[in-house]
């Protein structure tokens, strides 16, 4: 995909709304595929969402290096990895949520088979899906920002011996 003279893939600026954007993507296909083979009640089956979640920190961490000659602090590492994992799991949070206010039958099925299923509706159910997205994605990027930074930090002096404000 080219933007310009530019592919999308070579944008160092939006980095996390794009890899977020394919979580979020990923996310999405992934319900509906268990929602037409009927499983999208079994909880176990959520684990898979952190492997998307996996890939799509990890890729973004590998795209910011690429784009910033090799080099990533450890904090660069956990904004870019945290704001990838926020941006896909909050927007499908807010697709869950606006999703379950349009197929009740579903909402009616989920909160069935939970526990305290009585008191869910669709707020409380993709709040919890925002909360254990939000909580994977940053567990996730703490163990990647661990490996995937640097050791070295960024200089502070640009190639010409200019100070990098």
């Amino acid at each position: 995909m080219k933007i310009g003279n530019t592919s999308i893939w070579d944008i160092a600026t939006r980095i996390p709304e794009i890899y977020g954007t394919l979580i979020f993507m990923a996310l999405v296909v992934y319900f509906f595929l268990m929602y037409a083979l009927n499983l999208v009640h079994v909880i176990e089956l959520r684990l898979v969402n952190l492997l998307f979640l996996i890939a799509g920190v990890y890729f973004a961490m590998k795209q910011y290096q690429r784009t910033h000659r090799g080099q990533m602090d450890y904090f660069h590492a956990f904004t870019t990895g945290m704001a990838t994992a926020a941006i896909g799991t909050l927007t499908f949070a807010a697709f869950l949520l606006a999703y379950l206010h349009i197929d009740r039958n579903l909402m009616e099925q989920i909160a069935e088979r939970q526990p305290l299923g009585f008191y869910l509706d669709p707020y409380i159910a993709s709040f919890m899906v925002s909360l254990e997205g939000v909580f994977s994605g940053l567990f996730v990027t703490f163990l990647m920002s661990n490996f995937l930074a640097t050791r070295t930090p960024a200089s502070r002096m640009s190639d010409k011996g200019e100070i990098i404000q």
